[in-house]
Parts: C-alpha cells; structure tokens; sequence
C-alpha cells in the first residue's frame, strides 16, 4: 500500500489510479520506479555492454566473425538507444511504449542473428553467453516499467480501456535534471558509442567488407 498524501494508507485500487494518471503529484510507487529505471537499469546497461565489447576483443572478432557481426551490434545498439532516448527525453505515452517494444523485439531478432552467425566463426564464451542475458533483459525491464508506469497508454496501443492512445511526441512535463542528462549521455558515449565504434573501425581496417566470413570448420563442426 501506498501513502496517500496525507500520513494515511491508500488502498490498493486508488494507488495502482494514482500511479496511472498523468495530473497531480507522482505516487510513491511511481517515484521509485522512476529511480529504478534512472539510477538503476539504465547504468546497469553499460557493464555488460562494456563486458560484451572485450569478449569480442580478446576473440579477434576483425579476424574471425569480421564487420558483418560488429554491424549487427550497431544495429542492437540503435534498437535500443532510440527508445531509451525517447523515454528520457519525452513523456511515457502510447508512441513512447510502443517504441520500447518495437526496440526490444527488433534487438531480440537481431541478437539472434549475431549469434547464429557468430557461433561459427569465433569462440563465443559461456560467460559471453552469460553477459548476452544481460544485455536482453535489462530492455524488457526498462519496457516492463514503463508499462507499469502508464499502464492506460500501455493498453490502449492495442485498443483497450478507455484512454486513447496518445500517438504523439510530447516532451516531459517535468525535463530530467540537465547535470542527470550530462551524465548519462557522457557514459553512453564512453562506455557504448566509443567502445563500439572502434570494433567497427577495427573490423572495417582488416576485412573492409560487410559481408560474411567464411566459417572455421573446427567450430561449425563442433556446433552441429
């Protein structure tokens, strides 16, 4: 239960209404899941992300899986950085969610692409495996929160409830701290952008090709 303003207990239904609608000061409930998602899902991203770079790394992926396998990171990236944005930067309505989940199952197809074709051509690790389910859930939590925050524009993308879906971009009534936005775009480009577009670049100077390798028969053998 929540409190209700006014050093009482709110009960279950009015919480969950206060935690929906968009006047009025934010619930407890929503207050702590805008800091989860703030300060602690979106900075989780960048360890497994920064994980994952040197798993490439330490396999030589420019000699192995080449820039065919580094585009398909790119590709994750900006499935997953555009909602993110969105999300920092704009109200939490329909479009916003919708994007979210555009850009979780567009990374989900594409990581399955990058694994499929990796698996033969390089050593992909259990513990990069590992850091791979890392890097597909922390999406679908940022996701799973933001419906949880609106949950009416969550239905109404498929029709349901009374609310209308709000197809539009509207930027937040209440703009992120510009010290909190400094901050995570700096650690998106350092710990994202940066890292990844030296494997591009890396990839680019030893095959400068975006089609596939050929496949170490030692590998695709063993995956058989």
């Amino acid at each position: 239960m929540a409190n209700d303003g006014n050093g009482g207990i709110a009960p279950p239904g009015e919480s969950a209404e206060r935690l929906s609608r968009d006047d009025g000061p934010p619930s407890d409930e929503e207050l702590a899941l805008r800091r989860f998602l703030l300060y602690f899902v979106l900075p989780l991203w960048f360890v497994p992300g920064l994980a994952d770079w040197w798993w490439h790394k330490k396999t030589n992926i420019e000699e192995t899986a080449g820039t065919h396998e580094s585009l398909t990171h790119a590709l994750m990236m900006t499935a997953v950085g555009v909602p993110v944005t969105m999300g920092l930067l704009l109200e939490v309505n329909a479009l916003t969610i919708a994007a979210m989940l555009a850009g979780f199952l567009t990374h989900e197809a594409i990581s399955y692409w990058d694994v499929s074709y990796a698996r033969n051509r390089r050593e992909v690790t259990a513990i990069e495996q590992h850091t791979h389910s890392f890097l597909e859930v922390l999406p679908l939590m940022a996701l799973s929160a933001a419906a949880c925050l609106k949950p009416k524009q969550f239905a109404a993308i498929f029709g349901r409830g009374e609310e209308p879906a709000r197809w539009r971009i509207e930027p937040k009534r209440t703009a992120l701290t510009v010290r909190y936005r400094t901050a995570i775009f700096a650690s998106v480009g350092a710990f994202v952008v940066l890292p990844y577009a030296e494997e591009f670049v890396r990839c680019w100077r030893a095959d400068h090709t975006l089609a596939p390798h050929p496949e170490d028969p030692k590998l695709s053998g063993s995956q058989k």
